[in-house]
Protein backbone atom coordinates (compact mmCIF):
# COMPACT_ATOMS: atom_id res chain seq x y z
CA UNK A 1 0.00 0.00 0.00
CA UNK A 2 1.73 3.07 -1.10
CA UNK A 3 2.14 5.29 2.19
CA UNK A 4 1.24 9.36 1.89
CA UNK A 5 5.32 11.41 2.11
CA UNK A 6 3.96 14.51 1.80
CA UNK A 7 1.47 16.63 3.94
CA UNK A 8 -1.94 16.44 2.58
CA UNK A 9 -4.98 18.55 3.38
CA UNK A 10 -7.59 17.69 5.97
CA UNK A 11 -11.05 16.56 4.57
CA UNK A 12 -13.81 18.87 6.49
CA UNK A 13 -14.91 16.03 8.81
CA UNK A 14 -16.56 18.27 10.92
CA UNK A 15 -19.49 19.03 8.69
CA UNK A 16 -20.29 14.87 7.57
CA UNK A 17 -23.56 14.24 8.62
CA UNK A 18 -25.15 10.69 9.00
CA UNK A 19 -27.20 11.83 5.38
CA UNK A 20 -23.33 12.06 3.80
CA UNK A 21 -22.68 8.62 4.67
CA UNK A 22 -24.23 6.61 1.41
CA UNK A 23 -22.69 9.29 -0.41
CA UNK A 24 -19.32 8.66 0.87
CA UNK A 25 -19.58 4.78 0.54
CA UNK A 26 -20.45 5.59 -2.99
CA UNK A 27 -17.55 7.64 -3.50
CA UNK A 28 -15.07 5.62 -1.86
CA UNK A 29 -16.05 2.27 -2.42
CA UNK A 30 -12.91 1.08 -0.53
CA UNK A 31 -13.81 2.58 2.91
CA UNK A 32 -17.15 0.46 2.86
CA UNK A 33 -15.08 -2.41 1.90
CA UNK A 34 -12.29 -2.68 3.99
CA UNK A 35 -14.48 -1.36 6.57
CA UNK A 36 -17.22 -3.54 6.52
CA UNK A 37 -15.04 -6.40 5.94
CA UNK A 38 -12.74 -5.13 8.91
CA UNK A 39 -15.91 -4.55 11.30
CA UNK A 40 -17.49 -8.55 10.66
CA UNK A 41 -13.81 -9.92 11.51
CA UNK A 42 -14.05 -7.67 14.95
CA UNK A 43 -17.59 -8.90 16.03
CA UNK A 44 -16.78 -12.55 15.36
CA UNK A 45 -13.54 -12.03 17.06
CA UNK A 46 -15.44 -10.28 20.35
CA UNK A 47 -18.46 -12.89 19.54
CA UNK A 48 -15.91 -16.14 19.96
CA UNK A 49 -16.87 -17.16 23.17
CA UNK A 50 -20.78 -17.26 22.55
CA UNK A 51 -20.44 -19.83 19.25
CA UNK A 52 -16.93 -21.19 18.45
CA UNK A 53 -16.57 -23.63 21.13
CA UNK A 54 -13.26 -24.41 23.29
CA UNK A 55 -9.98 -23.77 21.45
CA UNK A 56 -7.96 -25.67 24.17
CA UNK A 57 -10.36 -28.92 24.52
CA UNK A 58 -7.83 -31.85 23.09
CA UNK A 59 -9.39 -34.86 22.26
CA UNK A 60 -6.80 -37.40 21.18
CA UNK A 61 -9.47 -39.40 19.52
CA UNK A 62 -10.84 -37.07 17.15
CA UNK A 63 -7.34 -35.78 16.30
CA UNK A 64 -6.83 -34.71 12.57
CA UNK A 65 -10.18 -35.08 11.48
CA UNK A 66 -11.83 -33.58 8.54
CA UNK A 67 -14.29 -30.88 8.31
CA UNK A 68 -17.53 -32.50 9.94
CA UNK A 69 -21.39 -30.69 11.74
CA UNK A 70 -19.44 -30.79 14.96
CA UNK A 71 -15.62 -29.48 13.59
CA UNK A 72 -16.33 -27.02 10.71
CA UNK A 73 -12.74 -27.05 10.19
CA UNK A 74 -11.79 -30.19 11.05
CA UNK A 75 -9.27 -30.62 14.39
CA UNK A 76 -5.82 -30.65 14.22
CA UNK A 77 -2.91 -32.90 15.18
CA UNK A 78 -4.12 -32.66 19.49
CA UNK A 79 -7.51 -33.02 18.45
CA UNK A 80 -8.62 -29.67 19.10
CA UNK A 81 -11.32 -28.01 17.05
CA UNK A 82 -9.92 -25.64 14.22
CA UNK A 83 -12.70 -23.47 13.92
CA UNK A 84 -12.82 -22.44 17.42
CA UNK A 85 -8.51 -21.92 17.52
CA UNK A 86 -8.96 -20.23 14.36
CA UNK A 87 -11.89 -17.42 15.47
CA UNK A 88 -9.87 -17.02 18.91
CA UNK A 89 -7.20 -16.27 16.86
CA UNK A 90 -8.83 -13.61 15.33
CA UNK A 91 -8.49 -11.79 18.41
CA UNK A 92 -4.84 -12.18 18.97
CA UNK A 93 -4.08 -10.68 15.89
CA UNK A 94 -6.56 -7.81 15.85
CA UNK A 95 -5.26 -7.41 18.91
CA UNK A 96 -1.76 -6.92 18.53
CA UNK A 97 -2.50 -4.91 15.04
CA UNK A 98 -4.81 -2.50 16.67
CA UNK A 99 -2.62 -2.11 19.35
CA UNK A 100 0.60 -1.34 17.71
CA UNK A 101 -1.58 1.06 15.34
CA UNK A 102 -2.29 3.18 18.71
CA UNK A 103 1.00 3.15 20.09
CA UNK A 104 2.80 3.56 17.04
CA UNK A 105 0.44 6.58 15.97
CA UNK A 106 0.38 8.45 19.73
CA UNK A 107 4.16 8.17 19.48
CA UNK A 108 5.20 9.48 16.44
CA UNK A 109 2.62 11.96 17.05
CA UNK A 110 4.16 13.21 19.79
CA UNK A 111 7.66 12.78 18.44
CA UNK A 112 7.21 14.28 14.92
CA UNK A 113 5.11 17.38 16.29
CA UNK A 114 8.20 17.85 18.70
CA UNK A 115 10.72 17.24 15.99
CA UNK A 116 8.36 19.50 13.44
CA UNK A 117 8.62 22.62 15.50
CA UNK A 118 11.54 22.63 17.57
CA UNK A 119 14.28 23.35 15.29
CA UNK A 120 16.71 23.08 18.33
CA UNK A 121 15.71 19.45 19.01
CA UNK A 122 15.17 18.62 15.03
CA UNK A 123 18.48 17.03 14.40
CA UNK A 124 18.78 14.70 17.28
CA UNK A 125 15.50 13.38 17.07
CA UNK A 126 15.65 12.69 13.89
CA UNK A 127 19.01 10.86 14.10
CA UNK A 128 17.49 8.90 17.30
CA UNK A 129 15.03 7.66 14.82
CA UNK A 130 17.21 6.55 12.13
CA UNK A 131 18.97 4.19 14.77
CA UNK A 132 15.60 3.04 15.46
CA UNK A 133 15.08 2.22 11.75
CA UNK A 134 17.90 0.14 11.78
CA UNK A 135 16.88 -2.28 14.05
CA UNK A 136 15.10 -5.06 12.66
CA UNK A 137 12.07 -6.09 14.30
CA UNK A 138 12.41 -9.80 14.39
CA UNK A 139 16.10 -9.24 15.95
CA UNK A 140 14.43 -7.33 18.32
CA UNK A 141 11.70 -9.41 19.35
CA UNK A 142 13.90 -12.49 19.59
CA UNK A 143 16.27 -10.04 22.06
CA UNK A 144 13.30 -9.01 23.98
CA UNK A 145 11.27 -12.18 24.71
CA UNK A 146 15.05 -13.91 25.25
CA UNK A 147 15.26 -12.09 27.85
CA UNK A 148 11.92 -11.78 29.76
CA UNK A 149 10.18 -14.85 28.54
CA UNK A 150 6.99 -14.74 25.88
CA UNK A 151 4.19 -12.10 26.20
CA UNK A 152 1.84 -10.36 24.43
CA UNK A 153 2.92 -7.24 26.11
CA UNK A 154 6.78 -7.64 25.03
CA UNK A 155 5.73 -8.39 21.42
CA UNK A 156 3.67 -5.20 21.11
CA UNK A 157 6.76 -3.28 21.99
CA UNK A 158 8.70 -5.17 19.74
CA UNK A 159 6.62 -4.59 16.45
CA UNK A 160 6.24 -0.62 17.78
CA UNK A 161 9.65 0.43 18.18
CA UNK A 162 10.51 -0.30 14.90
CA UNK A 163 7.88 1.27 13.23
CA UNK A 164 7.75 4.90 15.22
CA UNK A 165 10.20 6.55 13.25
CA UNK A 166 8.16 5.93 10.13
CA UNK A 167 5.30 7.45 11.58
CA UNK A 168 7.26 10.23 13.36
CA UNK A 169 9.10 11.12 10.17
CA UNK A 170 5.48 11.36 8.20
CA UNK A 171 4.20 13.55 10.92
CA UNK A 172 7.55 16.00 11.34
CA UNK A 173 6.91 16.40 7.09
CA UNK A 174 3.86 17.55 7.81
CA UNK A 175 4.65 20.06 10.93
CA UNK A 176 7.06 21.51 8.62
CA UNK A 177 5.06 22.40 5.75
CA UNK A 178 1.65 23.56 8.11
CA UNK A 179 4.10 26.08 10.22
CA UNK A 180 4.83 28.27 7.63
CA UNK A 181 1.41 28.48 6.68
CA UNK A 182 -0.13 32.27 6.72
CA UNK A 183 -2.54 31.09 8.96
CA UNK A 184 -0.46 29.59 11.72
CA UNK A 185 1.94 33.02 11.51
CA UNK A 186 -0.81 35.23 12.00
CA UNK A 187 -2.07 33.19 15.29
CA UNK A 188 1.13 33.69 16.89
CA UNK A 189 1.37 37.37 15.66
CA UNK A 190 -2.11 37.62 17.13
CA UNK A 191 -0.74 36.57 20.78
CA UNK A 192 -2.56 33.14 20.67
CA UNK A 193 -0.27 30.69 22.35
CA UNK A 194 1.57 28.04 21.56
CA UNK A 195 -0.42 25.05 22.83
CA UNK A 196 -3.28 26.53 21.07
CA UNK A 197 -1.65 26.69 17.78
CA UNK A 198 -0.93 23.25 18.13
CA UNK A 199 -4.26 22.01 19.27
CA UNK A 200 -5.81 23.89 16.71
CA UNK A 201 -3.96 24.50 13.52
CA UNK A 202 -0.68 22.11 14.02
CA UNK A 203 -2.54 18.53 15.15
CA UNK A 204 -5.29 18.80 12.67
CA UNK A 205 -3.44 18.72 9.77
CA UNK A 206 -1.59 15.38 10.76
CA UNK A 207 -4.69 13.71 11.47
CA UNK A 208 -5.33 12.49 7.47
CA UNK A 209 -1.25 11.19 7.01
CA UNK A 210 -1.63 9.74 10.31
CA UNK A 211 -4.91 7.65 9.52
CA UNK A 212 -3.31 6.53 6.34
CA UNK A 213 -0.11 5.20 7.96
CA UNK A 214 -1.57 4.48 11.21
CA UNK A 215 -3.79 1.33 8.69
CA UNK A 216 -0.15 0.59 7.45
CA UNK A 217 1.15 -0.33 10.58
CA UNK A 218 -1.60 -1.94 11.53
CA UNK A 219 -1.25 -4.54 8.98
CA UNK A 220 2.32 -5.29 9.31
CA UNK A 221 2.04 -5.67 12.33
CA UNK A 222 -0.35 -8.63 12.11
CA UNK A 223 1.81 -10.17 9.67
CA UNK A 224 4.68 -9.72 11.36
CA UNK A 225 2.86 -10.89 14.53
CA UNK A 226 2.02 -14.10 12.93
CA UNK A 227 5.61 -14.67 11.54
CA UNK A 228 7.06 -14.36 14.88
CA UNK A 229 4.67 -17.02 16.44
CA UNK A 230 4.84 -19.27 13.12
CA UNK A 231 8.77 -18.71 14.90
CA UNK A 232 8.11 -19.41 18.01
CA UNK A 233 9.17 -16.39 19.84
CA UNK A 234 5.38 -14.82 19.55
CA UNK A 235 2.40 -15.26 21.82
CA UNK A 236 3.06 -18.69 24.28
CA UNK A 237 2.29 -21.70 22.63
CA UNK A 238 -1.05 -22.69 24.87
CA UNK A 239 -2.60 -19.15 22.91
CA UNK A 240 -4.44 -19.59 19.69
CA UNK A 241 -2.57 -17.69 17.10
CA UNK A 242 -2.87 -18.05 13.52
CA UNK A 243 1.29 -17.62 13.42
CA UNK A 244 1.53 -20.92 15.81
CA UNK A 245 -1.36 -22.76 14.37
CA UNK A 246 0.52 -22.70 11.05
CA UNK A 247 3.81 -23.71 12.50
CA UNK A 248 2.17 -26.28 14.56
CA UNK A 249 0.24 -27.90 11.73
CA UNK A 250 2.46 -27.75 8.57
CA UNK A 251 3.76 -31.56 9.31
CA UNK A 252 0.24 -32.10 8.54
CA UNK A 253 -0.40 -30.39 5.36
CA UNK A 254 -1.03 -33.01 3.20
CA UNK A 255 -3.37 -34.96 5.73
CA UNK A 256 -5.60 -32.62 7.47
CA UNK A 257 -4.91 -28.84 4.66
CA UNK A 258 -7.58 -26.77 6.72
CA UNK A 259 -5.01 -26.45 9.97
CA UNK A 260 -3.22 -24.06 7.73
CA UNK A 261 -5.44 -23.25 5.12
CA UNK A 262 -8.29 -21.79 7.83
CA UNK A 263 -5.49 -19.61 10.00
CA UNK A 264 -3.69 -18.53 6.41
CA UNK A 265 -7.12 -17.59 4.79
CA UNK A 266 -8.33 -15.85 8.23
CA UNK A 267 -4.79 -13.74 8.23
CA UNK A 268 -4.92 -12.71 4.59
CA UNK A 269 -8.61 -11.09 4.59
CA UNK A 270 -7.93 -9.82 7.90
CA UNK A 271 -5.22 -7.56 6.15
CA UNK A 272 -6.95 -7.38 3.14
CA UNK A 273 -9.42 -5.50 5.18
CA UNK A 274 -7.13 -3.46 6.80
CA UNK A 275 -5.00 -2.51 3.36
CA UNK A 276 -8.05 -1.74 1.38
CA UNK A 277 -9.48 0.84 4.26
CA UNK A 278 -6.32 2.45 4.35
CA UNK A 279 -6.27 2.66 0.77
CA UNK A 280 -9.73 4.16 0.88
CA UNK A 281 -8.98 6.92 3.51
CA UNK A 282 -6.23 8.28 1.27
CA UNK A 283 -8.49 8.61 -1.42
CA UNK A 284 -10.96 10.72 1.08
CA UNK A 285 -7.72 12.87 2.23
CA UNK A 286 -5.93 13.13 -0.60
CA UNK A 287 -7.84 13.08 -3.86
CA UNK A 288 -4.79 13.77 -6.57
CA UNK A 289 -3.48 10.14 -4.83
CA UNK A 290 -6.40 8.57 -6.86
CA UNK A 291 -6.78 10.61 -10.01
CA UNK A 292 -2.68 9.48 -10.28
CA UNK A 293 -3.84 5.87 -10.40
Amino acid sequence: MTILSAPVEAMPMGRLQLSDLPRLARRHPLILAGGSLLALLIVLALAAPLYAGDPLNMDPFKRLQPPSAEMWFGSDHLGRDVFARTMFGARISLFVGLACSALTALGGLLIGVVAGYSRGFDNIIMRIMDGLMSIPTFLLAIALISLTGPGLSILIVAITIPDLPSVARLVRSVVLGVRERPYVEAALCGGARLPRVLWRHILPSTFPALMVQSASVCASAILTEAGLSFLGVGVPPEIPSWGNMIASSRLYLAVAPMTIFAPGICLAFTVLAVNLLGDGLRDLFDPRAKRRR
